[in-house]
């Protein structure tokens, strides 16, 4: 069993999926002291809920998947100093929700991965976006589609999740 180490970590799925989803299910299993809470609604209500929940933590290490990936790159650009990490799984950063955040440099890591085959969130100006916002950017770009079912479990997620 993994062991995530004394930072928090959350995990925050996409906009179909839930906290019992395939990578929720994943995460809980391999990592059960994991914060996996269920978003619903639009992204300002979903963001509120983030907040809310993260509101007393620091060192935070955070995993995004889709919208997930935006949420998690929303709440970097207006909580920088309370994060270690970022781990972006397909996130939809192509949604104009980020538009006020592209003049902006993030310096925390930031480890994407974006399957070359994906129809739902096209890697190329997820890439370009990344290269502009993020100053420490391992870009990941993997033979796989939106959801990664091909190679999100063989991410070395001990290694990533590991407090450093």
């Amino acid at each position: 069993m993994g062991k995530i180490g004394k930072n928090p970590t959350i995990f925050i799925h996409g906009q179909e999926s839930s906290s019992q989803g395939t990578k929720g299910l994943f995460f809980r299993d391999l990592f059960p002291e994991m914060i996996i809470p269920d978003f619903v609604g639009d992204v300002s209500t979903r963001m509120s809920k983030l907040n809310k929940i993260l509101l007393d933590k620091r060192g935070t290490i955070m995993i995004g998947s889709s919208l997930g990936g935006l949420m998690a790159a929303l709440y970097a650009f207006q909580n920088q100093n309370r994060l270690k990490k970022l781990i972006l799984l397909a996130p939809a950063l192509n949604l104009p929700e980020l538009n006020p955040y592209l003049s902006e440099k993030l310096t925390v890591p930031v480890y994407v991965f974006h399957g070359k085959e994906d129809e739902v969130i096209p890697p190329k100006p997820i890439q370009t976006i990344a290269k502009k916002v993020f100053t420490n950017l391992t870009f990941n770009l993997v033979d796989d589609d939106h959801r990664l079912s091909r190679t999100f479990t063989s991410i070395d997620w001990d290694q990533l999740l590991r407090s450093a």
